[in-house]
């Protein structure tokens, strides 16, 4: 039996809310038919935008939402998406698919659908093909209240009042796509470019610096070193995927060594967090810049029959697994991750929601991020996890954990459970004082390894109440069924 020790006192870091952010790239039907339709659409939208896809979103509270790209933003040119809908400039997405982009869904349309879900802008700039004038105006457009050429055209577009934008992310996968340039040539771009991105009025932009791919500690070492005092974010990209690439496995109907090789690829996240945030803390010992993972999930192969360049795939139970425990590690290093955006929010990669024309489903992912929402702003409580590997994948624990105590005393423990056919029984010390008389839980799981919802079946995998935990002496005896996800409540 695995022991889990819950520390008595909190670790004094704050679970960011941020760290449930999510990403919305123009790639595939994320943007188009996942949450744009056209303000003609026969689907119920307001202003264009699904309202069931809008309305399953405000109702996961989701913080913080990142746009245009990925690979996409460093492509982007704003100004060809505002104005009358007909008149803007059509482009070819090179990146995902090769289709025209018609630039329907630009900057309005993205911060109202920020508006109406109720989060925060996370606006990415173009450094890849675009010039420092083009950054600065686009934050003058956005965030400037005064009498300015580009305040003036904003309200020529019809918004008068500036919104508020606090994160600015400089280019993306600076070391790729963005530009394929080496760090001491980034870091110069960046210490540039971020030059012009201002502060109007109250409006205080959160500068992001683009950040590693995976393990490149020497990227992190150069741009803590060259650029750290003129950023507050930055970034880390890791998907969790199958050792080589052209072998990945889809979503669904996956062998039995997938299922281990991709949740041990998830666990990756634990050691390079803690490695890269090592780096930062040499550089920046009193934590002032963020950490944000703003790109990380799991990246199956597409789904037959599809678009290649869409990146659809499916959401199963092992997905599910991949989210729990990837939140449990943000939790552990909320110290210095603030901000984490899964990718991505609809029809692409690892989403919460699918669609399909007029239909809608919520993923076993969404129904993780869901039962973890009590976490957000909360502090951590540090655990001590004896660790146990399971048998068939040495390195990859069976359980993961993570626990919060939040400002009304209620504590809420996280548990993944990654056996995929048994039951195992969890031994968990409670701090002093914590009260039975109003524990709950809540579980995730399914019948097969890849339990999953379709639009003929929406409601497979979804949470239902967990009952199987109980004290024994002065320890919490939890039996977790095999790949499971459970929250446990206790409320003071």
């Amino acid at each position: 039996m695995s022991r889990l020790t819950l520390s008595s006192a909190p670790s004094g870091s704050v679970i960011d809310p941020g760290i449930y952010g999510h990403f919305a790239e123009h790639l595939g039907r994320c943007i188009y038919e996942g949450l744009w339709v056209g303000p003609g659409s026969s689907i119920p939208n307001t202003h264009g935008l699904r309202n069931d896809v809008v309305a399953a979103l405000k109702a996961l509270k989701v913080p913080v939402l990142r746009w245009p790209g990925g690979c996409f933003a460093d492509e982007y040119h704003w100004k060809d998406g505002i104005g009358p809908q007909p008149e803007r400039k059509r482009m070819v997405n090179t990146h995902w698919g090769g289709l025209v982009e018609d630039n329907s869904f630009g900057t309005h349309e993205f911060l109202l659908l920020c508006e109406m879900i109720g989060c925060e802008p996370y606006v990415n700039g173009n450094v890849g093909s675009g010039t420092v004038q083009e950054m600065s105006e686009w934050v003058e457009y956005m965030t400037f209240d005064g009498d300015s050429p580009m305040a003036r055209l904003r309200r020529d577009h019809g918004r008068d009042k500036p919104w508020n934008v606090r994160y600015f992310g400089v280019g993306n996968e600076s070391w790729g796509c963005g530009g394929n340039m080496r760090p001491e040539a980034y870091a110069d771009e960046y210490r540039k470019f971020q030059t012009f991105v201002r502060n109007y009025g109250e409006n205080k932009v959160y500068r992001i610096a683009c950040g590693a791919a995976v393990d490149d500690y020497r990227w992190t070492e150069v741009l803590m070193r060259d650029a750290a005092k003129y950023m507050d974010g930055l970034t880390l990209h890791h998907y969790a995927w199958e050792p080589r690439w052209n072998e990945k496995e889809t979503a669904t109907g996956f062998s039995r060594g997938s299922w281990f090789r991709l949740l041990a690829s998830a666990q990756r996240m634990d050691e390079l967090i803690t490695r890269h945030k090592a780096i930062m803390d040499q550089h920046d010992p009193d934590k002032r810049i963020s950490m944000i993972v703003d790109e990380w999930g799991a990246w199956h192969k597409e789904e037959k029959g599809t678009n290649p360049g869409f990146l659809y795939q499916q959401n199963s139970i092992r997905d599910a697994l991949v989210a729990g425990m990837t939140l449990n590690i943000f939790h552990k290093h909320s110290d210095r991750v603030r901000m984490a955006n899964l990718a991505q929010m609809v029809n692409v990669l690892q989403s919460v929601v699918l669609t399909d024309k007029e239909k809608m489903l919520l993923t076993p992912t969404y129904h993780v991020l869901r039962m973890f929402q009590g976490h957000q702003g909360a502090r951590n409580v540090v655990v001590d996890l004896e660790k146990e590997d399971l048998p068939e994948s040495p390195g990859l624990p069976r359980f993961s954990a993570s626990a919060s105590l939040d400002s009304h005393g209620t504590l809420r423990l996280s548990l993944c459970h990654l056996d995929p056919d048994k039951e195992a029984t969890l031994s968990v010390e409670l701090p002093s004082g914590t009260s039975m008389a109003k524990a709950k839980g809540e579980v995730l799981t399914g019948s097969t390894m890849d339990s999953h919802n379709t639009f003929a079946k929406p409601n497979e995998v979804k949470p239902t109440a967990f009952s199987a935990f109980h004290m024994d002496g002065k320890h919490l005896s939890v039996k977790m069924p095999a790949r499971s996800v459970v929250v446990l409540t206790f409320e003071a």
